[in-house]
């Protein structure tokens, strides 16, 4: 007899279906780097409009070099956490470029950016305080707030109205903190950081900007959400991946001194796990110092998504607010949604499907992403077969 959550997980048999009906869209096994053409493992290759690669860099020689030199010093593994035994000097070293590059006092790496919204949001979620969520926040920010002793409360995506309304509601000295995204990773908008550091002063809550899909992309030198409005100095706590414009693994949190001392003796996700593996410091460390040197990377990616987002509204797609190179292709049917990607696939372009619980149902979307390494013939090429796809389940504006 099968135990109970045996039982239960047999039960789940969703993804089994959507294999059956021949347009399951996930874990579709890849054989090359993360380039604007990429090799399936089937022989096939695809352009590649699913990545969050934005600058193009994971798989750049000079990050691999940096990468490979590291192995050769350090090793493949720190074999601990950086509270014990695994802080190395090159942990300490890009948490100093990293200060410098969003413009604050300290910073500390997690593993993952996961784990840094994960053990940031849950550390300082202490008794008696209250945590503020756009209620488009990241599933990693929403889980750390699950873990912490705070009292959550959510506000509709970007509505600062309501916003207000539930911060004066809450008690003047309780500890309060408002956590949005930057650039919203499905929806492609910018959040409106004036507006909320406003909001932050006048209720004295401290504020954090998940900064993911904005460092590398919007501000000086590609530093971030913050830069981009000229609010660093007003922007309590900056986190950021190295998984998108980084090329690499891992993440961060950057803030004043005490709020980062307090996170490096609380954060149970930065203590209680292996600490960056050298490789993968070597080439965030790698991608830093690209993203200044090389400023036409990024003007590039803004060339490429400014003609992606006009061809796409010429062509009478709904790609809703966005004020990024995450360009979301509206499709409001989680089905239709699974049968474009697997039409996409087949003829050569590679897409994500973003559904429930991701998103509302009524929000389903197609994610189309730009690299600074595609070309406008690339887009052009998608944008068409795209355009046909849509055409022929009634979803263009025309």
């Amino acid at each position: 007899m099968k135990k109970i959550l045996n039982d239960l997980c047999g039960q789940f048999t969703v993804p089994q279906e959507i294999q059956a009906a021949g347009v399951y869209p996930y874990y579709r096994p890849i054989s090359s780097g993360q380039d604007p053409v990429v090799r399936m493992a089937d022989g096939s290759s695809s352009l590649m409009f699913g990545s969050n690669s934005y600058l193009g860099l994971s798989d750049d020689p000079r990050l691999k070099e940096a990468a490979i030199e590291a192995i050769r010093k350090y090793g493949t593994s720190c074999s601990g956490s950086r509270f014990l035994n695994g802080t190395l000097d090159i942990h300490e070293e890009l948490e100093a470029k990293l200060a410098k590059f969003v413009g604050k006092s300290q910073a500390v790496t997690f593993s993952t950016g996961f784990q840094v919204n994960l053990g940031v949001v849950s550390a300082l979620s202490v008794r008696g305080s209250f945590i503020f969520l756009d209620a488009l926040d990241h599933a990693c920010i929403i889980d750390g707030s699950r873990l912490g002793f705070g009292e959550v409360r959510k506000f509709p995506h970007n509505d600062m109205t309501v916003l207000e309304r539930k911060l004066k509601l809450t008690p003047r000295k309780a500890p309060k903190m408002i956590v949005v995204d930057g650039v919203y990773s499905m929806e492609g908008d910018i959040c409106p950081l004036p507006d909320l550091v406003r909001l932050g002063e006048k209720y004295n809550a401290l504020v954090m900007v998940d900064d993911a899909h904005g460092l590398g992309v919007i501000g000086e030198n590609g530093s971030g959400t913050a830069s981009h409005f000229g609010l660093t100095d007003r922007t309590d706590l900056i986190m950021g991946t190295f998984s998108k414009s980084f090329g690499s693994l891992g993440g961060f949190i950057a803030g004043d001194d005490d709020i980062i001392n307090y996170l490096k003796h609380h954060s149970r996700s930065l203590i209680f796990s292996a600490s960056m593996t050298p490789a993968a410091v070597a080439a965030a460390s790698k991608a830093i110092d690209i993203m200044i040197e090389e400023p036409q990377r990024r003007e590039n990616l803004w060339k490429v998504t400014r003609h992606a987002q006009q061809a796409f509204k010429e062509a009478g797609f709904d790609t809703g607010h966005t004020q990024s190179p995450i360009i979301p292709l509206f499709v409001r049917d989680t089905m239709k949604a699974m049968k474009i990607v697997r039409l996409a696939y087949d003829q050569g372009v590679f897409i994500t499907p973003v559904i429930a619980p991701a998103v509302p149902e009524k929000d389903v979307l197609i994610r189309f992403a730009l690299m600074a390494t595609h070309t406008i013939e690339q887009v052009d090429e998608a944008v068409e077969k795209l355009t046909g796809i849509f055409a022929s389940m009634d979803l263009l504006n025309k």
